[in-house]
């Protein structure tokens, strides 16, 4: 198995294809697309990256970043993870925990302190990997803070 991991544009042809694939996702595990907004500056250097993973040249995994500076963990200095995604036909291969750990070595190569990210209780596989990650449950922030099946999950980089 081949896997290569890019940094991409928000608006480059694969990322855009694969975010249209975790918004049907979204919609069948939610009733509805996410509507956080994303600003494609947020995901530009320095302020975050986006990044697409191909296995065997076909683009099937994504994951980004975008600083937020919301402090949690005893850390100031915060990043989200935002698209993680692996297409339906490359599950089961390890490749979200590689693109998980691909994110923690960007975003510790940024400089922060910390990794935050937000999910829902309909995704009980990612709560399990970020769990298994060394995430810990933090108090709710962003878009969908407060909402019922909103959970968010922090880990320090150092």
């Amino acid at each position: 198995m081949s896997v290569e991991i890019r940094r991409v544009a928000l608006d480059h042809p694969d990322a855009r294809a694969l975010i249209a694939r975790v918004q049907e996702f979204y919609a069948e595990r939610y009733g509805g697309a996410d509507d956080d907004p994303m600003d494609p500056a947020e995901f530009a250097a320095p302020a975050g990256a986006f990044y697409v993973g191909y296995l065997d040249g076909a683009p099937v995994v994504t994951g980004a970043w975008r600083r937020i500076d919301v402090p949690r963990l005893g850390a100031t200095s915060t990043a989200e993870i935002k698209r993680m995604y692996v297409a339906d036909e490359a599950r089961g291969r390890g490749l979200a925990r590689r693109m998980l750990a691909h994110l923690e070595d960007a975003t510790r190569a940024a400089g922060f302190e910390a990794l935050l990210l937000s999910t829902g209780l309909r995704q009980p596989e990612a709560i399990a990997l970020y769990l298994s990650a060394g995430y810990l449950a933090v108090e709710g922030f962003g878009h969908y803070a407060g909402q019922e099946l909103n959970r968010c999950y922090g880990k320090l980089l150092a």
